[in-house]
């Protein structure tokens, strides 16, 4: 699963992300689908809004589908995100559905301050971000990743959901 994108495992999240178009040439084809999507319902605004988005209109993606929710700022000024929806395969892959969790406490990836700073870009910088990753987990699995993160916002400004996309092969399913 590794592409020509493929990012240096040690740079941290802000430096590895791709926010432009560019990673569409290499990403899977149903990343591309739903980015295409996303892409189409946001229109003209920098981001759609969550009732913008229908699951009915892309069945086939929903397993690898995690919805999380921006909760604010935690007292030490760090974003707050909360998982709402994580799809079939997602819990498969991480061993346990972390729905309702925070993703500090439930987060699948190579570190949590990996998984949050990539959270917080997209907040920042309220745009789409695809990072393609190769990680050992703490439990000690092998990933192959490539996660496609999609902001919806209310408001039109802020960052009130985020769509996740991943595709990824751990170790145990080769």
């Amino acid at each position: 699963m590794p592409t020509r994108r493929q990012a240096d495992p040690h740079k941290p999240a802000r430096d590895r992300v791709v926010a432009d178009r560019s990673f569409l040439a290499d990403c899977p084809p149903r990343m591309r689908e739903l980015f295409a999507y996303w892409d189409d319902r946001r229109g003209d605004r920098a981001m759609p809004r969550r009732a913008d988005i229908d699951p009915v209109d892309f069945p086939r993606h929903l397993p690898r589908i995690t919805l999380v929710d921006v909760d604010g700022e935690d007292a030490d000024g760090r974003i707050r995100l909360r998982y709402r929806v994580v799809g079939t395969k997602e819990v498969q892959q991480r061993g346990r559905d972390p729905t309702g969790l925070e993703v500090r406490d439930a987060y699948f990836g190579p570190s949590v301050d990996d998984v949050l700073a990539c959270y917080e870009a997209v907040c920042v910088r309220r745009t789409f971000l695809f990072d393609p990753r190769r990680y050992q987990t703490a439990d000690g699995q092998l990933v192959d990743d490539q996660t496609l993160f999609l902001p919806l916002s209310e408001d039109g400004t802020t960052v009130s959901q985020i769509l996740v996309y991943a595709e990824r092969q751990v170790e145990a399913d080769r």
